[in-house]
């Protein structure tokens, strides 16, 4: 069993760049609700895949993938700018109301020397406004010693772009970054979430601690 699953692993790996080059991939949506009001303030950008054969692929089979071979950076590139035509149609019919546009950006991505001209290069192409726009890193993608992509986000920050940082909480160095980033939101991981989802039995704890990170977060 564990053989197979490796050999499908394998193939679909093989198959990735040609996949890319025929459109297999496409992007969902999912909303990003404001909870004062319920209106929809943003999406974030979902890369899923169509295999001919195998039907939908999930993105817990072939990110990792993507990651380990180096097409991530093409598939994110590429997820980018449908991501970006995307929000610019919606910013042409619903002008300062329309939804910005939230696209992950994995670890090679980020310290990809040509990130910032990449970006800059499809939102020129697009013509979408920069506020509109917001990319999105976990905490490993930022940790380090390296200052390139502390950089590169200070650039996209001054262009316009929004930044966030996912799983937040996770890591041991948020504070450190957080006196550092250009930051604009911040996606508290799930643990935390999962005591407040019962609202007749809130889980004081867990509420304390996300009440604390949200203070914390505006700070």
């Amino acid at each position: 069993e564990r053989n197979a699953a490796e050999v499908t692993q394998l193939r679909l790996s093989a198959v990735m760049p040609a996949a890319l080059e025929r459109e297999e991939f496409y992007v969902e949506y999912q909303p990003l609700v404001r909870l004062g009001d319920s209106d929809v303030v943003g999406v974030e950008a979902l890369a899923r895949w169509w295999h001919p054969d195998l039907g939908r692929i999930g993105p817990d089979r072939f990110i990792s993938l993507a990651e380990e071979t180096g097409l991530i950076v093409p598939l994110g590139r590429w997820v980018l700018r449908q991501a970006c035509l995307e929000a610019k149609s919606w910013e042409d019919r619903f002008a300062e109301s329309a939804p910005f546009v939230s696209v992950n950006l994995a670890v090679r991505q980020s310290r990809d020397p040509n990130l910032v001209a990449d970006v800059a290069a499809i939102l020129d192409e697009t013509k979408l406004d920069p506020s509109k726009l917001q990319l999105e890193l976990t905490e490993s993608a930022i940790m380090g010693t390296a200052d390139e992509p502390l950089d590169a986000l200070r650039t996209l920050s001054g262009m316009g772009v929004r930044i966030a940082i996912d799983d937040f909480g996770t890591g041991y160095s948020n504070l450190a970054y957080l006196r550092h980033l250009p930051v604009h939101e911040l996606k508290i991981a799930g643990p935390f979430m999962q005591g407040l989802q019962d609202a007749g039995g809130i889980d004081p704890v867990d509420e304390r601690i996300v009440g604390t990170l949200v203070e914390l977060a505006h700070t």
